[in-house]
């Protein structure tokens, strides 16, 4: 075997491992140990949101987390390995169709916010301020998560590329950012019809 398809099978493999980690359901999994099956609750979702709304202010938080450590531990492993730097982004990009696109739950999952979040902390720390301020203005005056999380996902391929990243992180911070968006498309149709609920600390 070439050392170029050694280092092929390397990402593959460690792509793989990232989407399985990326899979685990973490807040499906904190909401049974409160007897609570959250897919059948409040919004359906298995995100932090839902699981503050409807478990919990502490599981929400920890759902937070864990869904965040997802995305950020499996870029973290490549960036401090013997790896190439640019198999970071596709591992991130792994971890978080993960979540989005669960295994373990027939290939469904959450919108992926959190494990983004984890994943561009990794990429691109400094895009992932300028997202955190615009998602907490709009949470300031309007309380709405779902706006905050659609307006900081679209506004991080930008701050990737004017802050001179590589292609490979732009492409991947897109890719990332796109999907999160689509599977918002629910709560954009009732932020435009006026019904979407506002988060209540």
């Amino acid at each position: 075997m070439t050392g170029h398809e050694t280092t092929t099978v390397a990402l593959l493999a460690v792509m793989v491992a990232a989407y399985l980690i990326g899979s685990i359901p973490t807040g499906l999994l904190l909401g049974k140990l409160y007897g609570i099956d959250v897919r059948t609750e409040g919004s359906g979702n298995i995100g932090a949101t839902n699981l503050y709304r409807t478990v919990g202010r502490k599981v929400g938080f920890i759902t937070l987390i864990g869904d965040c450590l997802k995305g950020l531990l499996p870029v973290l492993s490549v960036a401090y390995s013997t790896l190439p730097s640019e198999f970071a982004a596709w591992v991130g990009l792994a971890a978080f169709c993960g979540h989005v696109f669960s295994i373990f739950l027939k290939f469904k999952g959450g919108k992926g916010v959190a494990t983004a979040l984890g994943v561009f902390l990794a990429l691109s720390p400094f895009a992932v301020t300028v997202a955190l301020l615009l998602f907490a203005v709009l949470m300031f005056f309007w309380r709405y998560v779902s706006l905050g999380s659609i307006t900081a996902a679209a506004s991080m391929p930008l701050a990737v590329y004017f802050l001179g990243e590589s292609r490979t992180v732009t492409l991947v911070t897109f890719i990332i950012s796109l999907i999160v968006i689509i599977r918002h498309h629910e709560n954009i149709s009732r932020l435009i019809s006026g019904t979407e609920n506002e988060f209540k600390a």
